[in-house]
């Protein structure tokens, strides 16, 4: 289990804290109190997030499902994490490309982190928050049909719209990373 020093967990959990109390409006009925004791005793997820802030994400809290009773962080960096850009979207992607390979793929360096790329419903609902990714875009976790025939998608925000874009899985460029997002 990859875990945190005292020092680093006490760093992360203060701000997470300041940005669930910055930003309380968006979860009335949330306690941080609940919140921090879940991270707590997960101290696998609180090592998942705090990569997330390592790499330029700014995790805040997303969601809050009442029934199952999960927290969901993901990234709220206004760009697309800056850690975490100049990546092909996975592994099979990264492999079949011949020359200038990128350093990484996505999927693999999410997985490394513990965390989920962001589906494409997930991206807009944090799309309702802010304007995220108006210079940079963010790889999504894309369906099998379009990965199967060689593509991937991908979101920003442009001319006041969420788009959902399409690419070859083995493109990359310096404005696209991918936004992290993990259940608790």
């Amino acid at each position: 289990m990859k875990k945190l020093s005292a020092q680093e967990t006490n760093s992360i959990l203060e701000v997470l804290k300041k940005r669930f109390m910055d930003n309380q409006e968006r979860f009335p009925t949330v306690n941080w109190s609940e919140i921090e004791t879940k991270l707590a005793k997960n101290q696998d997820k609180l090592w998942s997030i705090n990569e997330m802030e390592k790499t330029g994400g700014e995790p805040s809290l997303l969601e809050y499902n009442v029934d199952s009773k999960r927290y969901i962080f993901c990234d709220f960096s206004i760009e697309s994490p800056k850690g975490r850009r100049s990546l092909c979207y996975d592994n099979k992607a990264l492999e079949l490309r011949k020359k200038y390979k990128p350093i990484n793929s996505a999927k693999n360096m999410a997985q490394h982190m513990g965390v989920d790329l962001m589906n494409e419903k997930e991206y807009r609902k944090l799309q309702t928050f802010d304007k995220f990714d108006t210079k940079t875009s963010s790889w999504l976790e894309t369906p099998e049909n379009i990965r199967k025939l060689g593509g991937a998608i991908f979101g920003d925000f442009r001319y006041d719209q969420v788009f959902i874009y399409h690419n070859g899985a083995d493109s990359y460029y310096a404005v696209r990373g991918f936004r992290g997002i993990l259940q608790l």
